[in-house]
């Protein structure tokens, strides 16, 4: 397994629409386990291919608490087929926008089609902070970043943060 770099924001391909997975094969079970490994490394509880540049309709996650096992969920071509009138606000961050969260609402609860790590077809309906994460990562398979939720002046503030952060950690 590797870990791999995570793109940030202004990166224009964090605007790309992913396109769907055609076939779940060993090679993108590798892929799904790489980004897991990423993710657990960041250290962060989601992510999306396109976060680590590649376009394809793919999200790992693991909400568990930190003195829980781990328990990754890989979702392959997820769709939101249904979404609760009922709205919840979380303080949202993201690998992509490192060391910045803002209030996001969304719905409360979805209903999700999706294949799973073996390509075996899946459709739940899900609550609370799971619905919440995988709104956020397939926000990111459809181009939209949490910070497009915010007013252009904040997310502007943001964009302008992270893009020095990152120039000032890079060694010469």
């Amino acid at each position: 397994m590797a870990i791999l770099d995570i793109i940030n924001v202004p990166d224009p391909l964090l605007k790309t629409v992913s396109d769907p997975v055609d076939e779940v094969d060993d090679q993108l079970r590798r892929f799904m386990d790489d980004m897991l490994e990423t993710m657990y490394a960041a250290p962060g509880i989601g992510l999306a291919a396109i976060q680590v540049g590649v376009a394809k309709r793919v999200i790992v996650l693991d909400i568990s608490a930190e003195d829980e096992e781990n328990t990754p969920v890989y979702f392959v071509n997820p769709e939101i087929t249904w979404e609760s009138e009922e709205m919840s606000v979380f303080n949202e961050g993201c690998l992509s926008v490192p060391e910045h969260y803002a209030d996001v609402e969304r719905p409360a609860s979805v209903k999700i089609k999706y294949l799973d790590y073996h390509g075996k077809a899946h459709e739940e309906k899900l609550d609370g902070l799971l619905a919440t994460c995988v709104q956020h990562e397939i926000d990111h398979l459809d181009g939209i970043v949490f910070i497009d939720y915010l007013s252009r002046l904040k997310r502007m503030m943001i964009i302008k943060k992270v893009q020095k952060a990152t120039k000032d950690s890079v060694v010469l």
